[in-house]
């Protein structure tokens, strides 16, 4: 094992801070792992592999959903080096993690698949570290894969870049092949933090979790000057003050040091278990010695996607409002409000990134706070103007005002689509289908093509990139970022059951789907919903004008069933008694919808199988 600098006498000349980027399921995790064998810090026998994905939903998933910072020492030419290295997610949607390690480091490694090269956001993640100015070092990995084409993609990454094939390094990160020489590389190109050692402490929050047992564990990126342990800081954002309990490192556990100097990355923990007394992008100072102005931080994420999360038993929507608080402290770019629903009681109307984002959230919810929830169906914000002047922002179709619109305004994307291309006319259909606009496109390469389009967000929140995986047999990729507005002819569906709105069922669509959407939620509902004694309508509805109908038949007792024999008129007379009951019933019934009709009707997936039936029936049982 190498020689290791003792935590908090590191020299500012021998630092390196670096973080991983790439396409989702380039290698990131796994080059990361041998980095941290090669360094020394994490044993054989305690290693495992994506050591650095600490949350079971990233092991069992495969994917990095937040960026982990650790400190690996290196020794060049007989000099060791301290390595602040930061993976980062690949997926789009945690996009707001990546610009977050971006802003604390000096390099970036530029990791490419040898099988699949580049990728839609392996380009949007370059062009968010070229943004922040940093050195960039570009990797082929997996070039131990049969599959590996190395010679063809280190063309397309030069070509990209503007530097040389023999530039682009090769490395294995199941094998540990070139790994070795990555690390001398970066030493070598990155260039050493550049703060003031001897100005007043100013340290960058890029992130911060909650301990049940210590409080806010806060993540730091120190840029001027020196903070001690025990020595009192200040909030400059917030304008609080705190005693820290413990000052350190990550190797990759948490080591306490007596003191972190500038361009070193590390964790402050002030015992504060107050969620509000924390904020990423904030700086921390010394109390005794307070910076003159704070760094510039982070910009506030613009959430793309909306949805309700509402807790199936309405008693724990006070634990659902402290596990959004503190999930809030791990994941900077969740957004929430409370709103109140009519069929669904108390919950929050929750701001994501996108639909895996929402995934992730909803199931961090369920297992680390223990918490049974609904989650409505996902929409986007519109900005709606009536026809006497006044504006509405309507993040909830329930929000939808009533009377004459004049216009509605959609957030539009701008997405970039990278796909072989014996793909490219599926790719032109489907974008088509959700009301496309075709830019540009290039060709990376002869085999592949980067296609351009503006597509409303709402298209694409839904199913669209499952279908341009289905449609490319899994080859295309897609990245997208937020690109203006645009006016459309938009309308609110009202599904009406025995006459009353449910608002957990509206939906704001194009007119052109709007009957197709109202179809859809009629047929659903019809076989979601358990029989009652009398009938109960469906209907689909656009303002006042029904456009689509359902019918659940009523239940029919057999109140002949006693009537062993006898004439005729006695069972005419049963029946007509009957009849008239049932017409009352029509009148005063009440229409009871069972919990797992919900969660089946909001739910992106098929709804109708054979474990929800099989609920149903037993809800409709106990009714009965």
């Amino acid at each position: 094992m190498q020689q290791k600098n003792k935590p908090g006498e590191t020299d500012q000349s021998l630092i390196r801070n670096f973080c991983i980027i790439a396409h989702i399921d380039h290698g990131k995790s796994t080059v990361a792992d041998r980095i941290l064998q090669l360094s020394g810090v994490v044993s054989q026998r305690d290693m495992r592999d994506r050591f650095l994905d600490r949350m079971d939903i990233e092991q069992e998933r495969g994917i990095t959903i937040k960026s982990q910072a650790v400190r690996v020492p290196w020794v060049f030419d007989g000099q060791e080096y301290t390595l602040g290295m930061i993976d980062t997610p690949g997926h789009v949607d945690f996009s707001y993690e990546v610009s977050r390690a971006l802003a604390a480091c000096e390099g970036a490694v530029l990791l490419v698949d040898a099988t699949q090269g580049i990728e839609a956001q392996t380009l949007s993640n370059l062009y968010m570290a070229i943004d922040h100015d940093l050195t960039i070092i570009p990797v082929l990995n997996k070039i131990d894969l049969p599959s590996a084409e190395p010679d063809k993609h280190a063309e397309e990454i030069a070509g990209l870049l503007g530097c040389d094939t023999s530039d682009v390094l090769r490395v294995s990160g199941k094998t540990g092949e070139g790994v070795a020489d990555l690390l001398d590389r970066i030493v070598m190109e990155v260039p050493a933090p550049k703060g003031d050692p001897a100005a007043p402490a100013r340290a960058l929050i890029f992130d911060s979790v909650y301990d049940s047992y210590r409080g806010i564990v806060t993540y730091i990126r120190m840029v001027d000057g020196e903070l001690h342990n025990r020595e009192r800081i200040h909030m400059m954002g917030l304008g609080t003050t705190h005693d820290p309990i413990e000052l350190g490192v990550i190797q990759p556990d948490m080591t306490p040091t007596a003191s972190l100097g500038a361009g070193e990355v590390g964790y402050v923990i002030t015992g504060v278990k107050d969620v509000r007394q924390s904020k990423v992008g904030d700086t921390i100072t010394a109390e005794a010695r307070q910076a003159s102005e704070p760094l510039p931080g982070y910009r506030d994420p613009k959430p793309m996607v909306y949805a309700g999360l509402f807790p199936i038993d309405n008693a724990q929507f006070p634990e659902l409002r402290d596990a959004l608080d503190k999930l809030k402290l791990n994941d900077a770019a969740l957004v929430y409000e409370p709103e109140t629903s009519v069929a669904l009681g108390f919950g929050f109307r929750c701001g994501f990134l996108g639909l895996l984002h929402m995934e992730i959230v909803s199931e961090r919810l369920s297992r680390e706070f223990g918490l049974d929830l609904i989650s409505t169906a996902p929409n986007v914000e519109y900005d709606v103007t009536m026809e006497d002047g006044s504006r509405h922002h309507v993040k909830n179709p329930s929000e939808f005002p009533d009377g004459k619109v004049k216009r509605i305004v959609e957030p539009v994307v701008a997405a970039d689509i990278i796909t072989p291309k014996e793909f490219i006319g599926s790719v032109m259909e489907l974008c088509q289908d959700h009301r496309g606009q075709m830019g540009t496109m290039e060709y990376i390469g002869t085999e592949r093509v980067e296609m351009h389009y503006h597509i409303p967000l709402a298209e694409i929140v839904f199913d669209f990139f499952d279908q341009l995986k289905s449609r490319t047999k899994g080859y295309a990729s897609l990245d997208y970022h937020e690109d203006g507005e645009q006016q459309a002819d938009l309308v609110k569906v009202d599904i009406l059951i025995q006459g009353e709105k449910v608002d957990a069922f509206s939906a704001i669509v194009h007119r052109d789907k709007a009957y197709s959407y109202g179809v859809m939620m009629t047929k659903k509902l019809r076989e979601l919903i358990p029989r009652q004694q009398f009938e109960i309508p469906i209907q689909a509805a656009i303002g006042s004008r029904i456009i689509a109908r359902e019918t659940i038949r009523a239940l029919r007792k057999d109140v002949l069933a006693k009537c062993y024999g006898g004439d005729i008129t006695r069972k005419r007379k049963l029946l007509e008694k009957q009849k008239a009951g049932k017409k009352r019933m029509k009148m005063l019934g009440h229409v009871e919808v069972p919990q797992e009709a919900f969660i089946a009707a909001l739910s992106t997936d098929e709804p109708t199988d054979r474990d929800t039936k099989d609920k149903i029936r037993a809800a409709q049982k106990a009714g009965n």
